[in-house]
């Protein structure tokens, strides 16, 4: 009788299978599993055939006659229990094992009855399992033995119960008696056997494994029959030859039996070490197809790092690109399109050139943005342009483009707009709100603006042509104070002739195209001379004499009034020592000379000054330096230091067109200021009847207060040189007295020791004087 041993109680759920043959048990088994724990499944079908096999047993030890307990039974039983159990073969790729003490069981059938056959099934399958669990070959789990006996138990009652149920049709057949009796009974016993244990068996292992119950009976029970067909007749041989042989008989039959086991046990081990070869071999396969998916998963992953890095170097080499095309055509600090940006759209725009779309350049200039940077520094600055950066972001549409050109420079080019007048209009909201003050780290900050606006002509051919016209609009918004200007072609033509002149200021000096004048200063109490104001002229070689007006802006906006000014305090400085020895009347004359505040503000001023008076061993009470009121207050705080070094050199001081700027007197009493001059416009204004004197009271006995000296230019009739006389001021200039003279005239009247005041002129001053004089002739040096 062929046993099945169980080695696991490990169960898996199983998957639902199609319904295949029996599909009403897999059916069942599936509906069932849906609602049950499949564990708890196994415990209680366990527990089922534990008791079903315990019943039966029960029952058979009952019933069990004792004339059973014989000698041979008893030789059998211990052979069941230790010597089948050693001869256990394990059929080849199945958990089934096998042994001859199968054939023990049917061999007791056929001789002792049914209750003894499934008595010693009982104990020797549990005489099995602790043999193969103790050498390791098996390894049962919980209620594992126990139930493995169960099943053979239940399996062997079944077998008995339907030899009892056919006992009609082996009625009469006595094994004994006939070998075809005897197959009869076996084959009843075997087939009954078979399908009760391999369904049982098939049952737990579907479970376990997780497999389709049918395809579980087909690969491992259906192959189990032949051990059952073997164990069958193994029993109905030696139930023949104990029957019915003699001693030598039965002596080569269990010979023979003996070397088929051999032979059978030889053949079954030589199959499982070719499929342990086989397994191993698939294993070293599976083993080696692993390494070399890890490796190759390892190249994967490490490919994938690669390219996770390629990728990032990628991503930061496009970001950088980006970055850098973006800082290639933008400005760092306010993030507005820079001039090549600029210029690109600029270039678009022209070729296209669709009239019915004109577009506007805008060009804007940031007034005195460097005495921002020089007096509250490059960071303040910086956040200054920012603001102004994003107050025209706000003003203008999407569409348009606003540019930073470089330092205070800025561009915009308006589009979709009908008119020069909608351009226009827009320039003076622009310049409205660009100006409004604002407080940036405690200062309060007030920003002017100068625009120039050009429309696009067909005549452009290049973004730098209309950008130059807006350029050129710019510069006339700022000579004349408007603001915003609109070009036109003649700008242009003032532009180029003031870049010719520029040009030619440049070589003034190397071609002593320069002179100075001197008007005489006059004490308005004696009517002595105390010095002179020195004022510049330039006589062009071609275009003759070029009034100050006309070039001294030049000189300023393009930095040349720095180096004429000091060939101005080289010169006066010679002068003046020259004239102060001519006579000891002349000794205390002093020389003023205008500066300007672009020259205040550098540097450079207080070793000139030093310089030009060291070069003529000149007393510093003899130079007297006149800085515009506006000048003076544009940057205050800076003003005063640069007075006070200049004080400390001994030089005087004298504050310049008085009333024409916007003194604060918070700071005009902390100026160094020895002297005050009063505009000529308030001494023009005066009226034959003393008219229109209110501001010169004023002024004067401001000056007076402060411990100032006054001097009054512009004295052209003796009705003002009286007026001043009576408000009590100081010194005076003006035509009335002497107009600027080059150095032989003036020598040659300090020669005559010429009286100044009208009142003591000869015939021939009178008659000098009463030429009306040009508006033009007397203009300060800055």
């Amino acid at each position: 009788m062929a046993g099945f041993v169980l080695p696991s109680s490990v169960l898996l759920l199983p998957p639902i299978s199609s319904l295949n043959f029996p599909k009403l048990l897999n059916f069942s088994r599936s509906f069932f599993l849906r609602f049950v724990n499949k564990v708890k499944i196994i415990d209680y079908l366990k527990f089922i055939i534990i008791a079903l096999g315990a019943l039966c047993l029960s029952f058979v030890l009952a019933n069990l006659s004792h004339d059973v307990f014989s000698l041979n039974f008893l030789l059998l039983l211990v052979f069941a229990v230790f010597v089948a159990p050693k001869m256990v073969l394990t059929l080849p790729r199945s958990n089934f094992s096998v042994s001859f003490s199968d054939s023990i069981i049917f061999l007791t059938f056929l001789t002792f009855g049914g209750e003894a056959a499934i008595l010693l099934a009982a104990i020797e399958m549990l005489a099995s399992c602790y043999y193969l669990n103790s050498k390791g070959t098996l390894s049962f789990g919980k209620l594992m033995i126990p139930t493995n006996a169960s099943i053979t138990v239940l399996a062997t009652t079944c077998a008995y119960a339907a030899l009892l149920l056919l006992s009609h049709i082996t009625a009469g057949l006595n094994p004994a008696e006939s070998t075809r009796h005897l197959i009869a009974v076996l084959g009843i016993l075997t087939f009954s056997q078979f399908i009760v244990l391999s369904l049982l068996a098939t049952a737990f292992h579907s479970l376990v494994k997780r497999k389709n119950f049918w395809e579980t009976w087909k690969h491992e029970g259906f192959f189990s029959s032949i051990t059952q067909i073997f164990g069958a007749g193994l029993a109905g041989i030696v139930y023949k030859v104990i029957n019915y042989a003699d001693l030598l008989t039965t002596a080569i039959a269990f010979l023979a039996f003996g070397v088929a086991y051999l032979v059978y046990r030889q053949s079954i081990g030589e199959i499982n070490d070719a499929i342990s070869k086989a397994e191993d071999a698939e294993r070293e396969k599976a083993e080696a197809e692993r390494t070399r998916a890890v490796q190759a998963e390892n190249y994967a992953k490490q490919l994938r790092v690669l390219l996770e890095k390629e990728e990032k170097v990628s991503d930061a080499l496009r970001i950088s690109k980006e970055a850098f095309q973006h800082s290639a055509m933008h400005d760092t600090l306010t993030n507005l399109a820079n001039r090549a940006n600029f210029a690109g759209v600029l270039r678009d725009l022209i070729d296209k050139s669709d009239p019915s779309a004109p577009f506007f350049v805008l060009f804007l200039d940031i007034c005195r943005f460097k005495n921002i940077n020089d007096s509250l520094g490059h960071t303040v600055g910086d956040k200054v342009l920012i603001i102004v950066a994003k107050r025209l972001l706000r003003l203008l549409y999407e569409h348009d483009v606003v540019a930073r050109l470089g330092g205070d420079e800025f561009a915009i080019v308006l589009k979709d707009l009908s008119s020069v007048e909608d351009a226009e209009k827009i320039a003076r909201k622009i310049h409205q709100k660009i100006s409004e003050p604002f407080s940036l780290s405690g200062n309060n900050i007030f920003v002017e603006l100068n625009i120039g606006i050009a429309r696009f002509e067909r005549e452009y051919t290049n973004p730098e042509e209309i950008l130059r016209d807006a350029d050129i609009a710019m510069h006339h918004a700022k000579e004349t104070g408007a603001g915003a200007a609109i070009f036109d072609t003649t700008l242009r033509a003032r532009f180029l002739d003031r870049i010719k002149l520029e040009s030619d200021l440049r070589f003034a000096l190397e071609r002593n195209e320069l002179s100075m004048h001197y008007q005489p200063l006059i004490s308005l109490k004696d009517g002595e001379i105390i010095g002179f104001e020195a004022l510049l002229r330039w006589q062009h070689a071609t275009r003759g004499f070029i009034s100050p007006a006309d070039f001294i802006p030049i000189a300023e906006d393009s930095g040349l009034i720095i180096p004429i000014t000091t060939w101005i305090l080289d010169q006066t400085c010679a002068q003046i020592a020259s004239w102060r020895a001519l006579s000891p009347n002349y000794a205390e004359m002093i020389i003023s000379v205008n500066i300007s505040g672009k020259h205040l503000v550098h540097e450079s001023l207080i070793d000139d000054v030093q310089r030009s008076l060291d070069s003529v061993s000149l007393p510093p009470t003899a130079l007297k330096l006149e800085i515009t009121e506006s000048a003076a207050m544009e940057n205050a705080e800076r003003t005063i230091e640069i007075l006070n070094r200049l004080k400390a050199l001994g030089v005087m001081l004298s504050i310049d067109d008085f009333g024409t700027g916007y003194s604060s007197l918070s700071h005009l009493h902390r100026l160094p200021f020895d002297t005050l001059k009063i505009d000529r416009s308030f001494v023009y204004s005066v009226g034959e009847n003393g008219e229109n004197s209110e501001i010169l009271q004023t002024i004067i006995s401001l000056a007076k207060n402060l411990k100032m000296r006054v001097i009054a230019e512009g004295i052209e009739t003796e009705t003002q040189l009286a007026l001043l006389q009576n408000l009590g001021c100081d010194f005076g200039q003006g035509y009335l007295m002497s107009k600027p003279l080059p150095v032989d005239a003036m020598e040659k009247l300090l020669y005559q020791k010429h009286n100044w005041l009208p009142q003591e002129k000869t015939d021939e001053a009178e008659n000098e004087s009463s030429d009306k004089p040009r508006k033009d002739e007397h203009l300060p040096v800055f």
